[in-house]
């Protein structure tokens, strides 16, 4: 009788617990997704930003990169690996078929790597945009990052018997063959070659957990029997952003921006080459700062280059100082606004995207200078051009009686006067009680000073302080 009371309460006491396992069993975990299918860039820093952001925000149990990339910017690579190591949610990486350069160091920072059959993961040597090796002091950085990367997942307790050893998740002396075709390691790569894993050979090196051909399938060999996907959307906004911040479109805008400026300085008055200047800039900088790229400082200097160059053209005679330093500065400000950077901080990886946007900046200012002199000579010289009317077409003839300027002036060749108006070179003379427009023959001459009239050539007096 005490056997079957006790068998009763065992059952009774092992049915809660039962139903608790049970219950744990069919928890259904929810799976953050976004992709990275396109090159590595701003664009994509942000998306992943983004993603990683509403993932905690969410309480997620498991973020999943569905990727499939050649590689891009380097900086824009070191940013996403940064966020992904420090992400308190788990990451794990499907590799569709391709995770080359910027994509491998990026899988490398997941906590998991699954790949489908026919892909690739490596060839993470930094090159330009032709394709070149670039300096090893730029490679030096991508081994450092990618070693680097790698130990943060730290090693394996191997016990053997009494024997207890320690082997790396993912070996860093592997993962920077990758990079540096210099590195020889026995049976793996051979010296001058650049190591690429295929999926089986990942598998075998322990740069990836095992092979899938969907997501689902992934999920299911991390163990994740019962999961709901919540996949990254892409906001309105966003969408916006990422169309005004491609590089082509940037270059139009600058264009733009350059082609307004110089039709406004060309033909004062006109008002809309400048205002379509001043909208392109909106559109060129907006997007940018609201990306994290722009910064205060760089919008600043681009404007004070504006600045600078129209007190060059209205106000201080020649061309000098204040005219090159505003172009400079003009230049400045369209380039690094497209650049990831913390004030004046520049590391190694950031001066490749710093000569590409300096590159498609000055490209655009001298196309958009070829193209406005051309269009301005179409536009305005041609009669049935819209913009003819701006333009004086009728010709004045001095037989008709038309003279250019009044030969009055010449009479005032050697005499004395004062100057009405400051000329720095030019402005406005007294002289026999006649007011003439004047140009200093040498320096500035001060309002109310004694003047001597020199020569008369293309209409003005050229005078001198006496």
């Amino acid at each position: 009788m005490n056997r079957f009371i006790n068998l009763i309460l065992a059952i009774v006491l092992l049915i809660p617990l039962s139903l608790k396992a049970s219950s744990k069993n069919d928890t259904i975990s929810l799976v953050y997704k976004f992709d990275i299918k396109q090159e590595i860039g701003p664009i994509t820093w942000r998306h992943t930003k983004e993603g990683i952001e509403e993932a905690e925000k969410i309480n997620a149990d498991l973020i999943l990169i569905h990727m499939n990339t050649y590689g891009g910017l380097v900086d824009a690579a070191d940013s996403i690996r940064t966020k992904i190591l420090n992400c308190k949610i788990p990451v794990y990486v499907f590799i569709d078929n391709n995770a080359a350069s910027a994509g491998a160091l990026i899988s490398m920072a997941c906590d998991r790597i699954y790949m489908r059959q026919g892909a690739n993961i490596g060839a993470a040597t930094v090159v330009d945009q032709s394709g070149k090796e670039m300096p090893d002091k730029y490679q030096s950085f991508m081994r450092s990052m990618i070693r680097s990367t790698c130990e943060a997942h730290g090693k394996d307790t191997i016990i053997n018997g009494t024997d207890t050893t320690f082997k790396w998740v993912r070996d860093p002396n592997i993962a920077q063959a990758m990079v540096d075709a210099s590195i020889y390691i026995e049976g793996i790569i051979d010296s001058g070659k650049v190591l690429t894993f295929t999926t089986n050979e990942a598998i075998e090196h322990g740069f990836c957990e095992g092979s899938a051909e969907s997501v689902d399938e992934v999920l299911k060999l991390a163990g994740i029997k019962h999961f709901e996907i919540k996949t990254y959307e892409i906001s309105s906004a966003g969408k916006i952003v990422d169309f005004f911040i491609n590089p082509y479109l940037s270059s139009i805008l600058i264009m733009i921006i350059i082609g307004g400026i110089y039709f406004e300085l060309q033909s004062p008055g006109i008002g809309f080459p400048i205002i379509a200047s001043i909208i392109a800039a909106s559109l060129y900088f907006a997007p940018l700062y609201i990306e994290g790229l722009a910064e205060n400082w760089e919008i600043i200097i681009f404007f004070v280059g504006i600045v600078l160059l129209a007190l060059e053209v209205f106000v201080i005679p020649g061309f000098g100082i204040a005219g090159v330093s505003g172009i400079i500065l003009i230049i400045l400000g369209l380039s690094l606004s497209m650049v990831d950077n913390v004030d004046f901080e520049f590391t190694t990886p950031n001066l490749i995207p710093v000569f590409k946007s300096l590159f498609i900046v000055v490209g655009s200012f001298f196309l958009s200078i070829v193209l406005s002199i051309w269009l301005s000579n179409k536009l305005l010289t041609s009669v049935n051009s819209p913009l003819s009317r701006f333009v004086l077409h009728s010709k004045q003839n001095p037989d008709e009686g038309f003279i250019a300027v009044d030969n009055e002036a010449k009479k005032m060749i050697g005499k004395e006067g004062t100057a009405e108006t400051i000329l720095r070179p030019s402005g406005k003379v007294r002289v026999d009680d006649e007011i003439y427009d004047a140009m200093a023959n040498t320096g500035f001459v001060k309002a109310g000073a004694k003047i001597k009239v020199l020569r008369f050539e293309y209409g003005q007096l050229y005078v001198k302080e006496v």
